[in-house]
């Protein structure tokens, strides 16, 4: 996992080591992540971006932690995939504030993966629940109030381009502008890492 540094979303960069590795059909498949995880505090907006999706929930907990989002909201949810595979086990059982960020940060990495990783939220309570926007159905709908954005680029992978690019981020920009804690993931394996950056520099600009 590559440091979290705070600095402006324009020096988003890629890496050089792997991050994710699959094996399907016996041929193993490896990608390489960011060269940063990056912060950026803009317009009252705390943004967290990262490589792999399953961090996004040690950066929940670091904002619950400092007080920054508040337990009970909703998560909204833009991604190719639904993420809600159940995790071997949870942590914590019950949110409160005396939860150590140490352990969170060993579940995130060695418990979670990248398609189990909102259940653990919802179950101790961080959301009280989940819209997910994987279709041009639910790009449709009316964006709600006081709600977390939760943003995987492959949402603009060539599986997703049955929905128009502008479309996805005219809508994607609209709940930048209604949110003030927002983590993004460019999720090496479904979406090639240039195109995800490019993407990203986009929405905010």
């Amino acid at each position: 996992m590559p440091p979290l540094l705070e600095q402006d979303i324009e020096l988003l960069s890629i890496g050089k080591k792997i991050v994710f590795s699959e094996i399907e059909e016996e041929e193993e498949y490896n990608r390489i992540g960011l060269k940063n995880y990056i912060y950026h505090y803009e317009n009252d907006k705390h943004i967290f971006i990262f490589d792999n999706h399953n961090h996004a929930y040690f950066f929940w907990m670091l904002g619950y932690l400092n007080g920054v989002i508040d337990s009970g909201k909703l998560l909204i949810h833009i991604d190719q995939h639904t993420d809600m595979r159940e995790p071997e086990h949870y942590f914590p059982e019950r949110l409160d504030k005396s939860v150590s960020l140490k352990e969170v940060f060993k579940y995130t990495n060695y418990t979670l993966n990248v398609g189990s990783f909102i259940r653990p939220a919802l179950n101790c309570g961080l959301f009280s629940d989940v819209k997910i926007i994987d279709s041009s159905w639910a790009f449709a709908w009316e964006i709600p109030d006081n709600f977390v954005l939760d943003i995987d680029m492959d949402i603009f992978s060539e599986d997703m381009d049955y929905i128009k690019d502008e479309i996805k981020q005219r809508k994607i920009k609209d709940y930048i502008a209604q949110t003030d804690f927002i983590t993004i993931a460019t999720s090496p394996y479904f979406i090639e890492q240039e195109k995800a950056i490019k993407l990203i520099k986009q929405l905010f600009h």
